[in-house]
């Protein structure tokens, strides 16, 4: 009698797969039901969008550029990339996490209440963090914020203890360096 070995980590009970994000920049067509497409391919196939930002991008090409973060095994995630590519309309897939040139920001509005110290020590957090106020009241700030979505999440944590009301982000866009378009 011969025992087998497990095959890969997936066969390993209990054993952890190393999941990633990876964000996504696809070019598709500017048409009704593209989007539907898209986000369907995720539903139907249980794979979690954590950022979802669309817009035309060029009028005269008729296109418009989507940008999709998500979170998966590396397998998963080819496997998502392989699949946004063969939906119809849409024109290119890129992998930003993957590109070197990959660039990714996000904007954020950021309420806080701020009265004494914590106003004051809000103040210097947003002026570290090159954050913006954008309305103040005598209670509170409404803080604009641009950047990498770590930085924003940095930001949101150090507000959290001086009184923080609400959050609105964008979500992710994304853009290559260099000359090249997509």
């Amino acid at each position: 009698m011969t025992t087998s070995q497990p095959a890969s980590a997936y066969d390993m009970p209990g054993a952890k797969v190393a999941e990633s994000t990876a964000t996504f920049a696809l070019l598709v067509d500017n048409e009704p039901g593209v989007l539907h497409r898209v986000v369907g391919l995720f539903a139907a196939r249980g794979y979690n969008i954590e950022s979802l930002t669309v817009a035309e991008t060029d009028r005269r090409a008729h296109t418009s550029r989507i940008t999709v973060v998500t979170r998966g095994t590396e397998q998963v995630l080819e496997q998502i990339e392989a699949q946004l590519s063969k939906v119809i309309a849409v024109r290119r897939v890129q992998d930003v996490t993957r590109d070197p040139n990959g660039v990714e920001r996000e904007l954020a509005l950021i309420k806080v209440r701020g009265e004494g110290g914590d106003r004051v020590e809000a103040l210097r957090v947003a002026d570290i963090f090159r954050a913006r106020v954008i309305d103040t009241t005598a209670q509170s700030f409404v803080f604009e914020l641009t950047g990498a979505p770590s930085k924003i999440d940095s930001f949101v944590e150090l507000m959290r203890p001086m009184g923080l009301v609400e959050l609105s982000r964008t979500g992710v866009l994304s853009i290559e360096r260099g000359a090249e378009g997509m």
